[in-house]
């Protein structure tokens, strides 16, 4: 590693950092400047076996030049960070100026960290914002050896692969903090305030808790405050926008200088809600809930709670222009004190934006929604749009390796598991078919797929299927060894979420096992079908870079899962439980019902460690990521074969099922055959699945 020679000519042009910000700098600015520059090269330029000498090793002092003694590689990391920074010199004080470097002294500490160590700061445990700058670590000039590098997770036939350099310029607006919407910029703000909680007697983890954003960057202003049930540690966002006074010249397709301005002050504020109409002893205080009342043209996009009687201050709360925000929708259910308290009836929801999955446009702002008397005619605040004609904040593909990389989980198969997974193309190689309506015998399909039918209709003229000579059993059961995870890049929530769906195939879905009571019964044919695809989905924010939670797909629903409720395996990589013969996704291990678990009766989904498993952060390939834009990967091409893979057999299933319920009590018949009435359909026959890109979360967003 070559050293920087010291700077011994005063008149020196620093111009590599930050050359006329730091000429302006106060005593105050510049001590803290040095403090956080030293403390980085004690860090990590410190160590011996990275320099040619020990002299070179130096620290700055402050003169009418700086005096640097750093790696080549130190300068330039510093030089591409003033390109992004130096626009808002000019507003800089001191309170912001201090912020602004410790944000620059994360990301170093991250960048150097990977770069000399080989291993990322647990973001889990140490804080999260050394990730603030994840985009630098594989865009800047100085990281020769990370652009040189061969990404992870390249195969063999079939395997999609970056058709041409990504732009230098893509991935730089991936984890600095903020993003622009078009005429408002967003920043996430995590950081609250108690306010109020409302307790249940009975069981206080029951509760809510309120409260307020603080630490809101100076020209930013709250849209609404934020709410979180009381069995989860504190962890959420909340953002705050300010309007964008000097559009770029990319924005002039959507900027009309005779527009009014994005973001006003509310009139005024309606009490929306109130504890202290009733009993006390549940309450810590009062709660009042107010929404702002718009300017015509206007939208309120959250609450403001107090914990007094007096009216908010209007100043710094911000109603959005109606052009600029989208419709969202309530979605969970945190606090239902109707009937507990019905003189006091409140409820209280989380929303998220209305438009969502691949083009959706709709921002989640964090915030929440409560009433006392709720009807679906009654309107919701809104949500933020997207209108910016680019996703600046996506990540482009380094950024997407490393992040794989970083977070990528592994996944444990049940220690009983028969059907185990491969890769595509080890099913294809090994006498996979392609089979057609009114053809006897079916044509072998080449390793990349390439003669398989593309586009048209699931229409039932063509199906894949197992081979059918002495093959057949053995490829049922997969290999293990060839397993990747197949993985789709998308943006979500309007861009300003990275959702990295990792799908696994299985060439067999083996049978279902019935649980009723303490009974358990494996069955021959019910569950079973041909080819299996399943997927979890982490999400990613494009603010931080931080894994903010992953969507566990199980059947034909599946549910999101909180980064906090995760098990992980090594760092911040989680661990999959795939069930066994159905290959659902569990976020631990056990045994989990189909069904009615609360009576014990339904389809039992087993899911525990083994060794057999697949570490998706270094086996998976990159099959598709629409947003970076046409050529940048190719899409292999089985991924556009839209029909069934595999074949469909209808039979009686409910003989087999009749059989059990008729050995039941008669007090159980009845329960256990409504159950079985509700169990999704594909248990009652063999029907093969479609492929990713026919599946509903390929362009909407995840069922949940």
């Amino acid at each position: 590693m070559r050293i920087a020679e010291n700077v011994k000519d005063d008149a020196t042009d620093n111009c590599f950092f930050f050359g006329e910000e730091i000429k302006s700098l106060d005593n105050l600015e510049m001590n803290l400047l040095m403090e956080i520059i030293a403390g980085l090269l004690q860090d990590y330029i410190q160590p011996m076996e990275l320099f040619e000498q020990e002299e070179d090793i130096g620290l700055f002092r402050a003169s009418e030049g700086v005096d640097f003694s750093v790696t080549v590689e130190f300068l330039e990391a510093l030089d591409t960070l003033r390109s992004q920074l130096c626009f808002i010199d000019a507003c800089l004080n001191p309170k912001d100026f201090s912020d602004l470097w410790r944000s620059v002294a994360d990301g170093l500490h991250f960048i150097f960290g990977s770069i000399y160590y080989s291993a990322i700061i647990d973001s889990l445990t140490r804080g999260l914002s050394s990730l603030e700058l994840i985009c630098e670590h594989y865009s800047l000039k100085m990281n020769k050896e990370l652009q040189q590098m061969e990404p992870s997770g390249q195969g063999s036939e079939g395997e999609a692969h970056v058709d041409k350099a990504v732009d230098s310029e893509d991935g730089k607006g991936f984890a600095t903090g903020r993003i622009s919407l078009g005429e408002i910029e967003v920043v996430e703000i995590t950081k609250f305030e108690f306010i109020w909680e409302y307790n249940f007697p009975q069981d206080k983890r029951k509760g809510v808790t309120f409260y307020k954003p603080v630490g809101i960057p100076n020209g930013f202003f709250r849209l609404g405050d934020y709410c979180q049930s009381n069995d989860q540690p504190l962890r959420g966002f909340v953002l705050a926008a300010r309007e964008v006074t000097l559009p770029e010249a990319e924005y002039s397709c959507i900027w009309n200088q005779d527009k009014p301005p994005a973001l006003l002050k509310p009139l005024d504020y309606t009490l929306a809600w109130s504890s202290n109409d009733g009993n006390e002893e549940n309450f810590v205080g009062c709660g009042f809930f107010w929404l702002p009342k718009s300017p015509e043209g206007y939208k309120a996009l959250g609450f403001v709670v107090t914990n007094k009687p007096d009216k908010p201050e209007l100043g710094e709360f911000r109603c959005v222009r109606a052009d600029l925000t989208d419709k969202c929708e309530n979605y969970r259910l945190m606090l239902d004190a109707n009937n507990s308290f019905p003189e006091l009836a409140f409820r209280v929801w989380t929303t998220r934006p209305s438009d969502r999955g691949l083009n959706g446009k709709g921002v989640s702002v964090g915030t929440f929604f409560c009433t006392s008397y709720w009807s679906s005619e009654e309107e919701l605040p809104s949500c933020l749009k997207n209108l910016s004609p680019t996703l600046q904040a996506m990540p482009n593909m380094d950024q997407n390796h490393a992040l794989i990389r970083h977070y990528g989980p592994t996944i444990f198969f049940h220690p009983d598991e028969v059907y185990l997974p491969s890769s595509v193309s080890w099913f294809f190689k090994n006498g996979a078919l392609l089979c057609r309506s009114g053809e006897s015998i079916g044509e072998a399909i080449d390793a990349g797929g390439s003669n398989l039918p593309g586009g048209g209709l699931n229409d039932g003229a063509y199906w894949i299927d197992l081979p059918s000579d002495d093959r057949r059993e053995r490829v049922k059961k997969g290999d293990l060894e060839s397993a990747v995870l197949y993985v789709h890049l998308k943006p979500a929530l309007g861009g300003t979420f990275t959702d990295i769906v990792m799908w696994v195939f299985c060439p067999f879905n083996g049978p279902a096992t019935l649980k009723v009571g303490v009974m358990n019964r494996p069955l021959s044919k019910i569950g079973q079908h041909v080819c299996d695809w399943e997927h979890f989905t982490l999400r990613i924010s494009n603010f931080t870079g931080e894994l903010w939670s992953v969507y566990f797909s199980q059947h034909s629903g599946g549910k999101w899962v909180d980064a906090s409720d995760l098990e992980f395996i090594e760092g911040n990589r989680a661990i999959i439980y795939s069930s066994k013969n159905g290959h659902a996704s569990f976020t631990h291990p056990g045994s989990y019902i189909q069904g009615s678990a609360k009576l014990g009766i339904g389809v039992r989904n087993d899911a525990a460690r083994s060794n057999y498993y697949v570490d998706s952060s270094t086996c998976y390939e990159i099959m598709a990521a629409e947003y970076l834009g046409e050529g940048i990967v190719r899409e292999p091409c089985w991924l556009q074969f839209l029909r069934k893979w595999g074949p469909t057999f209808v039979y009686d299933s409910r003989a087999e099922l009749g059989k059990i319920i008729n050995r039941l009590p008669l007090a159980l018949r009845n329960s256990v055959e409504n159950i079985f009435d509700k169990l999704p359909v594909e248990l009652y026959g063999e029907n093969g699945p479609t492929g990713p890109k026919e599946k509903k979360n390929w362009e909407g967003d995840e069922i949940s």
